[in-house]
């Protein structure tokens, strides 16, 4: 596919960039990996993926301004899609990393899983999607089935956000979305034909919103 939207995906360096970047494209998006603020502009949606520590996550978006580049995102209505860690760096905090700072764009803690089964969780997990989401999918299960690795998972403030809900010994946050806003503890990258439709999905809400390329400081 091509001729889809151009989509910033900022790199920290995390071991998932690559699959993140090919699985994008597969589904038609015109990606720029990101390493620079200014590499940002005029992109119409911005991911953030992560594998890996919150707080050197966190660190490394502040030091290199590639925080920033989400915050102008979310403030200037350019859908954002956070995945695995970079969902949790969407909150403000994290259990992982007292005293680190996540982006704060949407309200919320992250906090070990409270389950009596093995952490972290890897493996395949079926997701419940609140009705009317853009990133989920009803029916059968195997469509909405998707590959999780963590130990952690969001606590938003407000149960509003909360768009994706899921089950390991207990239940956990799987989803979550404020405004342009989204995220996925999941891979859906990994996630096969589940997670690939749900990147499809996401896509054709940036096609289906209003055009909107994000601006940066020069």
């Amino acid at each position: 596919m091509t001729g889809g939207p151009r989509v910033a995906v900022l790199d920290v360096e995390t071991s998932n960039l690559r699959s993140a970047v090919k699985a994008l494209e597969r589904m038609g998006a015109d990606v720029t990996v990101v390493t620079r603020p200014h590499e940002a502009a005029g992109a119409g949606a911005v991911v953030l993926p992560g594998v890996g520590h919150f707080g050197e996550a966190a660190e490394r978006l502040t030091s290199r301004g590639l925080g920033a580049v989400a915050c102008a995102a979310a403030a200037q209505d350019v859908p954002l899609l956070g995945i695995c860690l970079g969902m949790q760096l969407l909150l403000d905090a994290s259990d992982e990393a007292p005293g680190a700072r996540g982006l704060g764009l949407i309200p919320g803690t992250v906090r070990r899983l409270d389950t009596p089964r093995k952490v972290p969780q890897i493996g395949w997990n079926p997701v419940e999607w609140s009705p009317g989401t853009a990133l989920g999918s009803v029916g059968d299960p195997a469509r909405r089935t998707y590959y999780f690795v963590h130990s952690f998972a969001a606590r938003p403030t407000d149960p509003a956000h909360v768009i994706g809900r899921a089950d390991y010994g207990g239940p956990f946050v799987a989803a979550i979305a404020r405004g342009p806003v989204a995220g996925v503890q999941f891979h859906p990258e990994k996630s096969s034909r589940a997670g690939l439709a749900l990147i499809g999905r996401w896509l054709q809400s940036v096609r289906d919103g209003a055009v909107r390329r994000l601006e940066m400081p020069t």
